[in-house]
């Protein structure tokens, strides 16, 4: 799609037209359903035409075409001001859709979701996240860059992007909005820009309510160019003037834009312009019809769209095409010169793994003790040469998470003073920003073309537990490297032993979340989880401990969520005992003593609960016989989990209440994880069995 500079813009009474066709579109669509966000729809109609139609680069008839600029709505409540941009530039929806907006089954929910709309590239539900998705973004289509065409002079490769955004007053309220946007500027994202509507108007009313700040200069200080727009006289927006600064901030390379954009909220309603009212409540079939008077329309029609005013807009699709057409000569050109990275983009680009890379695996020995988080580091840093696509960090803790996959590589900017400082690196630094790092992660995998993984403590998930939620919401292959799983943690203490959090994640439906034994349990969840990445795209949580455990033989059925890791002497088990990460150990010693007592026992490793529940039932039997009622589930966590595993005669082994700040064997005797309570456990249940 050509741009037009600020020398040869136009805006003509038909651009004028489809913007006020816009803005009651949405009154009406408000109306019709009797609950909604009209106002912002309304005030930001030019804003979101400016960029749909004279600013953006994209193709309606391609919506996933990988040489398209992103846009962003993290206001997310003002869905319309989407859905009606994409109506009018001729992506799928059309105007039955516009009337059938938050109703059962239509492509306009009340928030846009991804996946559901087409056009739609991030499901932005709660405040602020949305923000932080279009900053992932922008970090991936650098790394992106990086990966297929590094050496090409800036502004010149297929792969360079912008990433357009509109945030509200909300956006920038939420705590995840400025975590991220402190990274941007960090990180010099000159491909990212945010239109901050500033229209002073939330739920309880005037933002003065509890928003005085001055929001340029604090993104000064984040080290991002700033702009503002004033309104014009009569209360609309300066569309001259956005149109110059949308350029100027396209301009900008150097660093993230923002644009203080000041809006009058339902302009141009003549009673509800201007008030909270206007913010979540329709306008009501008297304002609108007047508001229809002042725009020129018909008060009598709802819906209306003129077809001169819908050819013009969709024009929108044949500027898509022609840019989508010299991007396909632009790519063609580059994969006849750097016909490796082609190769390397095809691959990439339908989410394939190359020829034999699970050799790189590391196999571990057999008898040895190995932390899982150590063994997770080595893992990363054997696949790092095969699998150029898999970058990540942590949050500030990767010595802690072992999560850096290339010491000698970080993704940072141009002018960064450290000597691993690359544009293009592999290892992120995300910063002490847990919340913003896994929304970013959300907006890395939405982008495409990558494989990303972060790390952080398990206790620290509870600050990222939204947008986790929002990456199973989504079905997102993004990876959380949660270390630091348990009790086993010692001396730090309660406040960061986590002990409701495997359960709590566990709670989030389409989550899976893995909690190995040992170092080969983690290769191969790893391994799965790479596999997972195209065919059954969903987040992970791999679980992992600061403790070393033995090391048991691999068995490739880890990737089936549980396996028999141990069997009973005796044809039928007596009972089983199953359990998770590190006190697999436990069950396979109160095993031991079982069977020297004469009781066949069954040992069950289970790393991910979610991965067995999605096996055949045939195989759940095998591994679970129905008919074997002894049972005995172990994990240093609350026992919610395993209620539905045990049956009635089963037992627990769980941890009820917070730890305390001591040795971790210490904490694990104290509190009952040892194999002598775990086969007095055993025992219980077979007389609860036999009762």
């Amino acid at each position: 799609m050509s741009t037009q500079t600020p020398e040869s813009f136009e805006w003509t009474d038909l651009d004028r037209r489809a913007v006020d066709t816009a803005r009651l579109l949405a009154a009406d669509a408000v109306q019709k359903v009797g609950n909604g966000h009209p106002g912002t729809a309304m005030s930001l109609a030019p804003a979101a035409y400016t960029i749909f139609q004279k600013v953006m680069k994209h193709d309606p008839a391609d919506p996933e075409w990988t040489g398209r600029d992103r846009f962003v709505l993290s206001p997310g409540h003002t869905s319309l001001t989407l859905y009606t941009q994409l109506f009018l530039a001729g992506y799928e929806l059309e105007l039955d859709d516009l009337k059938a907006f938050r109703t059962q089954g239509s492509k306009t929910p009340g928030h846009p979701e991804y996946g559901h709309t087409a056009g739609v590239e991030t499901t932005t539900g709660p405040l602020g996240q949305g923000a932080a998705n279009a900053v992932g973004m922008a970090m991936a289509a650098r790394y992106e860059r990086g990966l297929f065409d590094p050496e090409a002079p800036e502004g010149t490769s297929p792969f360079d992007h912008m990433i357009w955004a509109i945030v509200s007053d909300g956006d920038l309220e939420e705590g995840v909005s400025a975590e991220a946007s402190s990274l941007a500027g960090h990180q010099k994202l000159g491909n990212l820009v945010f239109l901050y509507d500033d229209n002073h108007i939330s739920i309880e009313g005037d933002t003065e309510t509890a928003f005085s700040e001055d929001v340029l200069k604090r993104y000064e200080a984040y080290g991002w160019h700033t702009q503002r727009i004033e309104p014009t006289a009569d209360g609309d927006v300066d569309v001259p003037a956005l149109h110059a600064a949308l350029e100027a901030a396209r301009a900008e390379t150097g660093r993230p834009s923002i644009i203080a954009m000041r809006t009058i909220i339902a302009w141009p309603a003549p009673t509800a312009r201007n008030t909270e009212a206007s913010h979540g409540s329709a306008l009501g079939d008297e304002e609108i019809a007047a508001t229809k008077r002042v725009l020129g329309f018909d008060p009598e029609q709802t819906f209306e769209v003129s077809d001169e005013v819908l050819s013009h807009a969709r024009r929108a699709l044949d500027r898509g095409a022609e840019a989508h057409a010299a991007w396909d000569k632009k790519i063609a050109e580059w994969r006849t010169a750097q016909p490796e990275r082609a190769e390397l983009f095809d691959r990439v680009s339908k989410g394939e793994l190359p020829e034999g890379w699970q050799d790189a695996l590391p196999v571990f020995e057999e008898g040895k003790s190995v932390a899982t988080r150590a063994a997770s580091g080595k893992i990363l840093q054997a696949l790092g040469p095969v699998l150029p696509e898999l970058w990540g960090g942590s949050a500030d803790l990767a010595g802690s998470n072992n999560t850096t996959i290339d010491k000698t590589s970080s993704f940072l900017p141009k002018g960064n003073p450290l000597p691993e400082a690359n544009p293009y690196g592999r290892t992120v630094h995300f910063g002490i920003r847990e919340f913003s790092m896994a929304a970013e992660m959300n907006g890395i995998a939405l982008h495409g073309n990558t494989r990303i993984y972060g790390g952080t403590f398990l206790v620290f998930s509870d600050y990222m537990r939204n947008a986790v939620r929002m990456s199973a919401l989504m079905q997102l292959p993004v990876t959380y490297v949660w270390t630091h799983d348990s009790i086993g943690l010692g001396e730090d203490g309660p406040t960061h032993q986590p002990v409701e959090h495997l359960a709590s994640l566990r709670a989030i439906p389409g989550l899976n979340v893995v909690r190995p034994a040992d170092a080969n349990e983690t290769a191969i969840a790893w391994a799965e989880i790479l596999k997972r990445h195209a065919t059954d795209p969903a987040p992970h949580g791999l679980a992992l401990t600061r403790q070393g455990v033995p090391t048991y033989a691999p068995n490739e059925d880890a990737a089936k969520g549980g396996y028999v890791l141990a069997d009973s002497s005796t044809e039928v088990p007596e009972v089983i005992i199953m359990a998770t990460g590190s006190e697999v150990q436990l069950a396979m010693a109160a095993r031991d003593a079982l069977e020297a007592e004469g009781t066949g026992a069954r040992v069950v490793s289970m790393p991910c609960v979610e991965w067995f529940d999605q096996q055949p039932a045939a195989y759940r039997e095998s591994v679970l016989p129905a008919a074997v009622k002894a049972r005995v589930a172990v994990e240093a966590g609350i026992g919610l989990t395993w209620y539905r595993y045990v049956g009635d005669a089963g037992r627990i082994v769980s941890l009820e209440h917070f730890g305390a700040s001591a040795d971790a064997n210490a904490l694990f005797a104290e509190y009952g994880f040892t194999p002598e309570n775990v086969a007095a456990a055993a025992r219980a249940s077979l007389a609860a069995a036999r009762a």
